[in-house]
């Protein structure tokens, strides 16, 4: 059975050269899109299974494409193809959701090696790595946690509204599974012009891992200060105290509701500070070591009539994830 693959590339030049360094072996059905718009027609108009994108290019271009697919959760599994070799175009196509990156101009045996190495062009491999993130998160999986989060998530704004005297705005909890390149990407609230401030705090439990992490906008200390009737100057060190409160109002809190509802009895870490200061993309890619693959589960909360912008992050292993899905058939019968 032959794979649909879409070449999506401004260029005639390009889109023949791509097609030519496919591996002679492949049996595929070659469709050519001229721009990001064209390619987005022709993928939402066809069953393609995978797409090598230009990132420079006219009407639309490779980034409007990965943006476009993630929002619609498209299937197709996406390799970039660009000129454009900057390590920070690399990151940031990967936390879009592309598969891979190659550079231009094409290398055969180098495309070769990348296609085997997610087994692509083989069809029993390529089947079992295009379902491989919905084996481990399916849809279903994906709701009750996301419910079972919720009431995590109220309990632990309501001990903060108590704390604080305030009410707090509860979003709806995301969960997906990312690569440590699409953490930032996942933090929508956090404004790209404010820096930042994170600790981290492990935390495990009979087959489940993970590390729970707290970011809060620097412009959120003053208000915070306020609210807590802090009365000294404002400098790093109050600011730690306040992140330090902060995280273990909403981990514990948020930590304890979920155990409650699983069963799980949680121990907890010490806390470690990952940085004051920072951009969020500098935040979780200097402490990237720490991660690899995770089930994330993101909680943005804010006050009412306050700058205060507070991202919770829980990063759950990807080996807990058979673990905890066991734990919730049995609890849930999934």
């Amino acid at each position: 059975m032959k794979t649909s693959v879409i070449i999506c590339d401004d260029s005639n030049l390009a889109r023949k050269q791509m097609a030519r360094s496919l591996p002679d072996e492949w049996d595929v059905e070659v469709i050519f899109a001229i721009n990001g718009e064209d390619a987005l027609d022709k993928i939402r108009d066809s069953d393609s299974e995978v797409l090598f994108l230009d990132l420079n290019m006219p009407v639309l271009d490779g980034y409007g494409v990965l943006e476009a697919l993630k929002k619609e959760e498209s299937s197709i599994i996406t390799i970039v193809v660009s000129g454009d070799i900057q390590k920070e175009a690399h990151e940031r196509v990967k936390a879009l959701g592309a598969l891979d990156f190659i550079k231009k101009p094409i290398d055969k045996q180098k495309l070769q090696e990348l296609l085997n190495k997610y087994g692509i062009t083989d069809p029993e491999k390529f089947k079992q790595y295009a379902s491989q993130v919905e084996d481990l998160l399916d849809n279903e999986t994906r709701d009750i946690l996301q419910e079972i989060t919720n009431v995590a998530m109220g309990q632990a704004g309501s001990l903060l509204a108590e704390v604080l005297d305030v009410f707090v705005k509860l979003p709806i909890p995301n969960v997906n599974l990312l690569e440590v390149s699409e953490l930032s990407m996942a933090l929508q609230s956090v404004e790209h012009n404010e820096t930042t401030s994170g600790i981290c705090q492990g935390f495990i439990s009979g087959g489940v891992a993970g590390e729970a992490l707290l970011i809060l906008n620097d412009s959120s200390f003053k208000d915070i200060a306020k609210l807590l009737n802090y009365h000294k100057k404002i400098d790093e060190s109050v600011e730690l105290e306040l992140l330090m409160d902060i995280c273990n109002i909403l981990i514990g809190s948020v930590l304890k509701g979920l155990s409650e509802q699983l069963d799980l009895n949680f121990s907890q870490g010490h806390p470690v500070v990952l940085g004051q200061h920072c951009n969020v993309s500098d935040l979780i890619y200097t402490n990237s070591t720490h991660w690899k693959k995770t089930l994330t589960i993101e909680i943005s909360y804010g006050i009412e009539g306050y700058s205060i912008n507070c991202d919770l992050l829980l990063l759950i292993t990807e080996d807990s994830i058979p673990t905890l899905k066991n734990k919730l058939n049995f609890l849930f019968e999934v």
